[in-house]
């Protein structure tokens, strides 16, 4: 029987990136997974201030050199990746100069929100599905976390649908405690759409905030999982509201097998 392949998109993972909750679980939920037994690709943003030298990043140049479009603009894709030896682990680093070659993530060094992270996050999911279109390798879960990689459910489930990799995908989507206040510029609605992306899913970008992106990531994936303690209470009830499954909050010494359990339910359905 072929192993259950696990696609992780991940907003952090430690030690690229300072311990948080969420870089933890980037750190150890793929590992722990791929020690039950299945397979598994992951995937981060490569920010300005992971140190390439210290972990060892390196360009794959089979995987780089494809442009995407974004807002007429093209921008070159360009895959690094490391590995976490203890773990047997590899990471793929998404990359491009304009969006990625500052020494902070969401926010520069006054703490003002970057003004292209919704650029950003296009780039980033794009990134991930196109370098797995290159890998050729089909996903049977995509599991997402953090709101940058809130636009990949949408992608998945409308312009990918009819690429076989990704037809019989299962998205799940974890939601944490990263809310940001800032709004996106206008026009994101825009910059998201390609080819089976339709105008009513559109709909839920037009002026997008963290709790309609969070929204729509939850309205397009196929499971949802409670990733922080403490959510915002308008997602929360959004989640409970809907007849999806959910897996609440899981305290860090038992989630790894919640988890890989929540998976298997899902691919037996």
């Amino acid at each position: 029987m072929e192993k259950a392949r696990v696609l992780f998109v991940e907003q952090a993972i430690m030690p690229y990136l300072k311990e948080t909750p969420m870089s933890r679980i980037g750190r150890y939920l793929p590992q722990g997974i791929q020690e039950k037994g299945k397979e598994i690709r992951t995937f981060m943003p490569r920010f300005g201030n992971i140190n390439e030298r210290r972990n060892q990043l390196h360009e794959v140049i089979r995987l780089s050199g494809m442009n995407l479009i974004i807002n007429d603009t093209d921008h070159p894709l360009i895959i690094k990746v490391a590995s976490i030896q203890q773990a047997r682990m590899q990471i793929y680093f998404i990359d491009n100069e304009d969006f990625f070659h500052r020494k902070f993530t969401i926010r520069d060094k006054a703490n003002k929100f970057y003004k292209d992270n919704d650029e950003r996050a296009v780039f980033f999911s794009r990134g991930v599905l196109e370098t797995v279109k290159k890998l050729g390798w089909a996903p049977d879960i995509v599991h997402c976390h953090g709101w940058i990689s809130a636009l990949v459910p949408l992608y998945v489930k409308r312009a990918y649908k009819d690429n076989p990799l990704f037809s019989e995908s299962k998205v799940v989507y974890s939601v944490y405690d990263d809310e940001f206040s800032e709004v996106f510029q206008d026009g994101f609605d825009k910059k998201i759409k390609l080819p089976g992306i339709t105008a009513k899913d559109l709909k839920y970008y037009k002026s997008s905030n963290y709790v309609t992106l969070t929204k729509a990531a939850i309205e397009y994936a196929d499971a949802i999982i409670i990733g922080s303690e403490k959510i915002n209470p308008e997602i929360n009830d959004y989640i409970q509201s809907l007849k999806k499954p959910v897996l609440e909050f899981q305290p860090e010494d038992n989630y790894i097998e919640a988890y890989n359990e929540f998976y298997d339910s899902l691919l037996e359905k």
